[in-house]
């Protein structure tokens, strides 16, 4: 078995999820929510990463202007206000209280990720393009900015797979309730690039935004907003690591920097 233990970790679930017990209702169930909350996830990830490469150019919105502003304003707010109130405790209590029956608990985690993974795909293909292209990257300038977007995206998956793979894709609450095992969240993620920065992945994605090879109006808004996000939005977060881990996050906090990594050698408590 491998020594890392996030890849150990996933592929134990996997491995139980695979030789589930006896249950058809519970097993049904359990396969209902893996193949909406992935199917629902990969397709927010492609609309994420073709409209954006378009600098939102493209997309399905037909909304009328001037009513397309408030159209674009309210699919903008809504990712970023659903996902600090879901991840709050009451939010939890709401992710739980969402299905109906005694597998609410077990599967919180992936119904999270397809109410967070449904909002996403709604601002990505329904967003209402202005038609204004400032500027399309051409040449050297066109390959190099692909370049830095696909590096980008690879940044923000290994970040992801850092934090642990079955929390961020919404696998551990179904694959769980396969298993009729009771959800083990990971450890305080300190490996990857949680050694560098402690945001990474909210880092990650403000570098998405930043790296497209089309500028439009869309894209700028869309750019201004969520790096302002991902910036301020993870204090919420350290405050729940804070009660939750106690003296370690505050150790972990006092070692690695909030999102510019400083490189200076330390002691390696991780």
């Amino acid at each position: 078995m491998t020594k890392d233990e996030r890849v150990a970790r996933l592929l134990n679930l996997i491995k139980a999820a695979f030789y589930p017990p006896a249950g058809v209702s519970r097993i049904l169930l359990a396969l209902s929510f893996g193949f909406v909350c992935h199917g629902v996830f990969v397709a927010a990830i492609l609309a994420m990463i073709t409209a954006m490469f378009f600098g939102l150019s493209e997309s399905l919105g037909t909304v009328p202007w001037p009513w397309a502003v408030l159209a674009n304003f309210i699919l903008i707010v809504q990712f970023p206000l659903a996902h600090s109130v879901l991840l709050s405790k009451r939010g939890g209590r709401i992710l739980r209280w969402l299905i109906l029956g005694p597998h609410g608990d077990t599967l919180a985690t992936t119904t999270y990720a397809i109410i967070a993974s449904a909002q996403l795909l709604a601002l990505f293909a329904f967003w209402t393009p202005s038609g204004i292209v400032w500027w399309r990257a051409e040449g050297a300038a066109f390959w190099a900015l692909t370049t830095a977007y696909a590096a980008s995206w690879l940044l923000l998956t290994k970040s992801s797979f850092d934090a642990g793979a079955e929390v961020q894709s919404g696998a551990l609450g179904w694959m769980s309730l396969m298993a009729r095992i009771r959800p083990v969240f990971p450890r305080m993620p300190t490996k990857g690039m949680f050694r560098l920065i402690r945001q990474p992945i909210y880092i990650a994605f403000a570098f998405t935004l930043w790296t497209v090879p089309v500028w439009t109006p869309d894209q700028l808004v869309l750019a201004v907003f969520y790096t302002a996000y991902c910036l301020f939005a993870p204090r919420l977060k350290e405050r729940r690591f804070a009660e939750r881990y106690g003296d370690e996050f505050d150790d972990y906090c006092a070692q690695v920097p909030y999102a510019v990594p400083h490189f200076k050698r330390h002691k390696d408590r991780y």
